[in-house]
């Protein structure tokens, strides 16, 4: 033991790398839980993706219902309104044949 040499330090501390390691040590340990902080946060953005894309396919499926519904009651509308345009035009035709012999009628008993 007699030979000079510092016990249990190597010789760092004479050297300076005691300080270097202990600010390499700190550095290492707060890059550390930068990085454990942003792969939580990745891992919370990736589910609420997830989540997201599972509720835009399920608006995406409601969408979809809803516009065949809507296409559906447009034809059967278009079907009503020519049935109903052909019986109007025919009720306005037998109403004017009605009124035309009306107005004779009236015409000829003068």
């Amino acid at each position: 033991i007699g030979d000079g040499a510092p016990t249990g330090n190597y010789g760092y501390t004479n050297s300076g790398y005691s300080v270097y390691e202990e600010e390499n040590d700190r550095l290492t340990e707060s890059l550390r839980s930068k990085v454990s902080a942003i792969k939580s946060l990745s891992i919370e953005i990736g589910t609420e993706v997830k989540n997201q894309n599972k509720m835009l396919s399920e608006m995406d499926n409601d969408f979809d219902s809803t516009g065949g519904l809507l296409g559906a009651t447009m034809g059967r509308l278009r079907i009503l309104s020519r049935g109903s345009q052909t019986k109007l035009l025919c009720y306005m035709m037998l109403f004017s044949l009605f009124v035309f012999f009306v107005i004779y009628w009236i015409i000829k008993l003068r």
